[in-house]
């Protein structure tokens, strides 16, 4: 490899130079141990952003359900946006899904339960200790809490 492709000089073009030599099999002039790297934080950068996303529309759940009056487009919106997310994530990662068992899901919701107490000013013991939003509700594009 040049100077210009490895790892720590220009990773856009080590990146590419990789993948050119994988599509012609040349797998011995393969940088494995970079590459190998670069697939484990995928993988993490992909469940980063489910739990992210997830954090984000649970916020938006319980504002929802506790700030009736102050409910307005930009709430659905965001919703909506990240309900979208998290479906297209699953769709190309299933693998993904198993990361919202009850105990991701929990770990998340009081993330979200953190933020909402920033954001509302509402006292953290009106919402409740684990989150009372089951999962089907939760992605379910036609399901708002309160309504």
């Amino acid at each position: 490899m040049t100077e210009a492709t490895t790892y720590d000089a220009d990773f856009h073009a080590w990146a590419l130079r990789n993948a050119e030599l994988l599509r012609e099999g040349r797998l011995d002039e393969l940088d494995v141990e970079h590459l190998a790297e670069e697939l484990e934080l995928m993988g993490a950068s992909e469940r980063r952003e489910l739990l992210n996303r997830l954090q984000v529309l649970l916020l938006h759940l319980l504002k929802h359900q506790h700030q009736p009056e102050r409910r307005g487009k930009s709430w659905r919106l965001t919703i909506n946006h990240q309900r979208t997310s998290i479906e297209r994530l699953l769709e190309q990662s299933p693998s993904l899904r198993r990361l919202l068992d009850s105990a991701n899901l929990d770990k998340v919701y009081r993330k979200a339960v953190r933020d909402a107490v920033i954001e509302t000013d509402l006292d953290a013991e009106l919402f409740p200790g684990a989150c009372p939003y089951d999962l089907t509700q939760i992605l379910d594009d036609d399901w708002l809490p309160g309504d």
